[in-house]
């Protein structure tokens, strides 16, 4: 496939936050660009906004005839498409050009210096701010992200034709098809059984993806990814570290060691030594590249996170609400160290959707462990996306589990009414699933 050949690309599953990214390249570097998505989304709005046909019934004749030309037109497909979907179903028994995302993305980045990051939780924050020091360092970069960045309103940072900057996801293997120059993993855990099978298939998948960087001074990984590599993290073995953390102002200031000086006060605004951790990551990589370490540091403090991930949508005397995207236990963990380091004193509450009934099968104590950490849960109905129910796994089953004072299960369309009622003064949204659709509407009502 050759890109100056492609006239027209055309997106099934165009909402998607990885499709819409390439979505936005594609029509950003001057291709004809439409899609179908199953619903309407904030994303799908906004990439409607900047002049991007989408539809959402499964119709041929709502496709575009530019869109039908077989040897100008390049189709991309969603990995959780249906096999009889009629659209697909066109693209393939016409013998159109279809590829996977992350194919396309590969093909993209292959000729550019690429920067990978990889890891079962950090990545998008980690690929956002790596991302955001690089186009603010002056770098000819393009970033592909898997959320979108506060500071540019959009999931595609800049318009390089020289770097990368992509996250790697591990989802149906996607990473194995990229080409990064320089990469990292920022965790292994276990998730996505329901694909790998077993936590060791998935690791597998990571050293696969390792070995596609054979020098390893270009490979980072965090404490807790047992690779070799350049170790990033707070322990005094790690190559690069974070030192004498302190709260001020509602920011982290922090020294870094580095193999060769130490840089001091440098301050970062995301709540969370996990989100320090992703900083440290983004950093590491940018300083091997070469970047100026005053440049670096001006970035990591003028970065203002990404949508869904602890992302302060109220935050006044009276009231804070916080929307995330954690959907494993462990990133639960984290957004229950972050808002307890920072609202400790509080009434806090934590309203949380589960995403995959695989998933919560496969983690049902350990969400129960992260949820409890919490004095009063608010649980939704499982999120299915592309699953059908599993006998016996029900949001009703883990909230047993749950040890918190207080615990509700709670239909989704009642929630805004139980939180309009509620004393809490800091209240959180959990989850990967349409909750994040309902995030604007609980704000407007609590406000």
């Amino acid at each position: 496939m050759e890109i100056d050949k492609i006239k027209s690309v055309y997106f099934i599953g165009i909402g998607g936050i990885g499709m819409s990214a390439l979505a936005r390249y594609f029509k950003f570097i001057g291709k004809d660009v439409a899609g179908y998505d199953k619903t309407p989304t904030q994303l799908t709005d906004e990439l409607k906004e900047a002049g991007i046909d989408i539809h959402f019934e499964d119709n041929l004749s709502a496709i575009a005839e530019e869109y039908k030309e077989k040897e100008s037109t390049l189709v991309v497909v969603t990995p959780a498409i249906p096999v009889d979907h009629k659209e697909w179903n066109y693209y393939k028994d016409n013998g159109f050009v279809i590829k996977k995302r992350s194919e396309v993305l590969g093909i993209v980045t292959k000729d550019t210096y690429c920067f990978a990051v990889a890891g079962t939780h950090g990545k998008t924050t980690t690929t956002s701010i790596l991302g955001h020091v690089l186009f603010q360092a002056g770098i000819d970069v393009t970033a592909f992200v898997g959320g979108v960045v506060e500071n540019y309103q959009t999931n595609l940072i800049g318009s390089g034709k020289t770097v990368t900057v992509v996250e790697a996801d591990e989802f149906d293997r996607s990473f194995l098809r990229l080409y990064p120059d320089t990469a990292c993993i920022t965790s292994t855990e276990a998730d996505h059984l329901d694909i790998f099978g077993t936590a060791e298939e998935m690791l597998q998948a990571f050293k696969d993806f390792a070995n596609k960087i054979e020098d390893k001074s270009r490979f980072f990984t965090t404490e807790s990814v047992y690779l070799d590599g350049v170790k990033v993290g707070f322990g005094a073995d790690s190559n690069y570290r974070v030192e004498n953390i302190v709260v001020k102002d509602g920011w982290y200031v922090f020294d870094i060691v580095t193999p060769k000086e130490v840089v001091q006060n440098v301050k970062f605004g995301l709540p969370g030594h996990h989100n320090i951790s992703n900083a440290l990551v983004a950093f590491a990589m940018a300083y091997n590249y070469g970047v100026e370490v005053s440049k670096l540091v001006t970035g990591l403090e003028s970065f203002r996170g990404v949508r869904r991930r602890f992302s302060y949508k109220i935050k006044n005397e009276r009231l804070v609400y916080i929307d995330d995207y954690a959907h494993h236990p462990t990133e639960i963990k984290a957004v229950s160290q972050a808002v307890h380091e920072m609202y400790g004193d509080k009434k806090i509450l934590a309203v949380f959707q589960p995403h995959l009934f695989s998933r919560t099968r496969d983690f049902m104590s350990e969400f129960a462990e992260a949820l409890s950490t919490f004095d009063h849960v608010v649980l939704l109905d499982i999120y299915p996306a592309r699953e059908l129910p599993i006998e016996g796994i029900t949001s009703s089953a883990l909230l047993e589990q749950v040890k918190s004072k207080t615990k509700v299960l709670v239909a989704k369309e009642e929630l805004i009414s139980f939180l309009k009622q509620s004393d809490a003064e800091v209240i959180l949204t959990i989850g990967a699933g349409d909750i994040g659709e309902m995030v604007t509407e609980i704000k407007n009502e609590l406000e």
